[in-house]
């Protein structure tokens, strides 16, 4: 049955254009294809470049972070309770009013302070930002070198300046040793971020970067084995360059350097959308949709390459509504809103809000206390009204 899957699998018609099949795809001793089970290698490179990060983040991040002045808020810790961290971690993180009701009954506490402990527990399990910090540094670290790498293999490509040598020759297209690695790199790096995913900062589009990964791993792996090769790297190189902005503002951002952050998000913001709303489009969509077609007949690869492309493009969409919804607040308030997809402390909002509750009901306390004490005589002595007006000469002195 395996086998009989394999063979389906790896049918020539799924992979390859009409009239091309396996056998037209043979290697030589001066020409080589890529071949599937290349790909096996990106999951040790990947496993590598996890424990280069986790080594790269403490010798060199968090140093880093301290002597750039990175702070770790201090957060008050939930104390001690069976009952509750029961609920907090089989059943929810954030109960409803009745559940609040219910857990209070059981554990002899005010509602209040069982909702301030699921705030102060929710906040212990928030990433700290010298961890933020460290993971900003990393994937700069990354981009940097992936996207300088990519322009010195491309550099001298042809289909780099002209999209349509995307297709001379397909499939037949031989494998460069360049090209070769260039991919294992993009794609070991995808698949560490899929491991390291359970511990990375979680952001309000979580699932997006999900959808993001497997794509985009997905992608590169059919690429690689359909030969797509050259439109794969223009994919890789128009990516990686918005990325290289976006770390650096982050860690700006962390730092409180406020208007070189600014800056930054407005430069990236430009180059996002250029690239993945202008540049991709024409230069990958376009390319693989019209110009693959003077070439050959559409086939299941064409149609699936296509698939994926265009999942990707739907991210982009959705990540330039956020980009452009800050921009436009950035315009209209002078200031740069907080990342929408950050998820911020409860205690920057809840604990402040509770304590300006708290101040304004002794506000209205003592004020009541003061005009009381104004139409109420205590130890024989005046109102305070009737010293007002002998005080302003408008009563007489008896």
């Amino acid at each position: 049955m395996a086998r009989s899957l394999y063979e389906w699998l790896w049918q020539h018609e799924f992979w390859l254009p009409p009239g091309i099949t396996w056998e037209d795809m043979q290697e030589s001793e001066d020409t080589h294809y890529p071949q599937p089970r290349d790909l096996l290698l990106s999951i040790p490179f990947a496993l590598i470049l996890v424990v280069i990060r986790c080594a790269f983040e403490r010798a060199i991040a968090l140093p880093l972070s301290t002597k750039l002045g990175v702070r770790d808020k201090q957060r008050p810790k939930a104390q001690p309770n069976p009952v509750l961290e029961t609920f907090y971690s089989t059943r929810c993180k954030n109960p409803k009013e009745g559940e609040l009701l219910s857990l209070a009954k059981q554990c002899d506490l005010p509602v209040r302070k069982v909702e301030k402990w699921f705030r102060h527990r929710r906040n212990m399990d928030r990433p700290s930002l010298s961890k933020k910090f460290s993971e900003a540094c990393w994937r700069f670290t990354f981009y940097i070198i992936s996207f300088f790498t990519g322009l010195a293999v491309l550099y001298d490509k042809p289909w780099l300046w002209d999209h349509r040598e995307c297709w001379t020759g397909y499939p037949q297209q031989p494998l460069q040793p360049s090209l070769f690695w260039y991919y294992m790199l993009e794609l070991s790096f995808y698949w560490s971020l899929v491991f390291t995913l359970p511990f990375d900062v979680k952001r309000k589009d979580f699932k997006e970067q999900i959808v993001h990964h497997a794509a985009t791993i997905f992608l590169i792996s059919f690429s690689y084995c359909a030969n797509y090769i050259r439109i794969g790297t223009l994919v890789m190189v128009i990516h990686d360059a918005s990325d290289c902005f976006l770390e650096p503002t982050k860690i700006f951002n962390y730092m409180k350097w406020k208007r070189t952050c600014d800056s930054l998000f407005m430069i990236f913001s430009a180059v996002f959308l250029i690239s993945r709303l202008v540049i991709y489009p024409y230069t990958v969509l376009y390319n693989t949709y019209y110009y693959s077609m003077e070439i050959f007949q559409p086939f299941f690869g064409y149609y699936f390459v296509n698939v994926l492309l265009m999942i990707l493009q739907l991210l982009h969409v959705f990540w330039s509504c956020l980009i452009i919804h800050m921009v436009y607040k950035f315009i209209l308030q002078g200031t740069m809103e907080k990342d929408m997809r950050s998820d911020t402390e409860e205690s920057d909002k809840d604990e402040e809000r509770d304590k300006i509750r708290e101040k304004e009901k002794n506000g209205i306390t003592c004020f009541s206390n003061v005009t009381s004490n104004g139409y109420i005589q205590r130890n024989g002595s005046e109102p305070l009204d009737n010293r007002a007006h002998r005080a302003n000469g408008h009563a007489k002195e008896r």
